[in-house]
């Protein structure tokens, strides 16, 4: 299989920092391919997809990104970049994945690596986004994402891809949305729209306040709430959709998930919803072979969710 892929160097006092890889992460063997930078250095947009994905607009971020014994990598600003995955018998099917953390930091372990194995496992490439954190630039996430998209539908060919879809978690799942409803064409289009608890509305009283505030600010403008609720974005051209949440969530409330549930059932897009008793905010893929015995919150819906989805996505690829 024929791969155009970019690798980079990621700092030496970044992959030294203590604590980084976590009890969970040492389990998790499997690393990326590739890593694929967003914006190069020096970076001329004439390049094109085989070595920019467009100008670089920075975020603003001067800090040293950094990162915790958990995977969450925080000011991620011109270091953008997406780890690529490849099963040894790939499936024609691709997830471009989004890590939550409030867009103010990335999950890189619990809504992205892990992720990658499980798709793995299932012949599904994956694409997890290390994408730049707003820092008052609203549209920067999505942009970041819109790119990786670009880039896979100009190598999908050579990488056997026929289905390229997103993944989101939490203000992750936000950005998926995002990416669901707010493309600018056809290669920016996902095929299909995988939300795990995701932030939906902008609306105060069911958002969460600390996304809302990282992207739009915490009193924003009539317009960008509007634009960044995402249920009010739906159409009959919305890629078909997979949602999951927890009716116990205190952080991300249930009603994001049934509002956006509803956007779609109105305009005839289909979707399949799954809404468990209990299991909180954040549980991602971090099962117990990440957690240790008796430490993950769903482990009694974790089977169920996941015959569910490894099901759906075999679905919606044979159709």
């Amino acid at each position: 299989m024929k791969r155009k892929l970019i690798p980079i160097l990621l700092s030496a006092a970044l992959l030294a920092a203590p604590g980084f890889y976590s009890q969970g992460q040492e389990v998790c063997k499997v690393e990326p391919d590739q890593t694929l930078r967003l914006y190069p250095e020096g970076q001329n947009i004439d390049k094109g997809l085989e070595g920019a994905l467009g100008p670089l607009e920075s975020n603003g971020f001067t800090r040293e990104e950094t990162v915790d014994q958990w995977g969450s990598l925080t000011y991620i600003g011109d270091n953008a970049r997406v780890d690529l995955y490849f099963p040894e018998n790939p499936n024609g099917q691709m997830v471009v994945v989004c890590p939550g953390g409030g867009y103010w930091h990335v999950s890189s372990f619990n809504e992205g690596t892990y992720v990658a194995e499980w798709m793995l496992e299932r012949g599904v490439s994956v694409a997890v986004v290390k994408y730049r954190l707003p820092n008052g630039h609203w549209e920067i996430p999505l942009r970041d994402v819109q790119n990786v998209f670009r880039y896979c539908r100009a190598n999908a060919a050579d990488w056997g891809m026929d289905q390229i879809g997103v993944m989101g978690f939490s203000a992750g799942g936000h950005l998926a949305a995002s990416a669901t409803n707010l493309y600018t064409d056809s290669t920016t289009r996902p095929d299909f729209s995988i939300l795990i608890y995701p932030v939906i509305t902008m609306d105060k009283a069911l958002t969460h306040n600390g996304t809302r505030t990282c992207l739009i600010g915490e009193e924003g403008t009539a317009g960008l709430e509007y634009r960044y609720s995402i249920e009010n974005q739906v159409t009959e051209n919305t890629p078909t959709s997979f949602l999951v949440h927890c009716t116990d969530d205190r952080t991300v409330p249930v009603e994001n998930s049934i509002m956006y549930y509803e956007s779609l059932l109105k305009h005839k897009v289909p979707v399949e919803m799954h809404i468990y008793p209990s299991g909180g905010h954040g549980w991602g893929f971090s099962s117990e072979k990440y957690k240790g015995k008796g430490k993950d919150n769903f482990s009694y819906a974790r089977p169920e969710f996941e015959a569910s989805l490894e099901r759906w996505l075999e679905g919606i690829r044979t159709k």
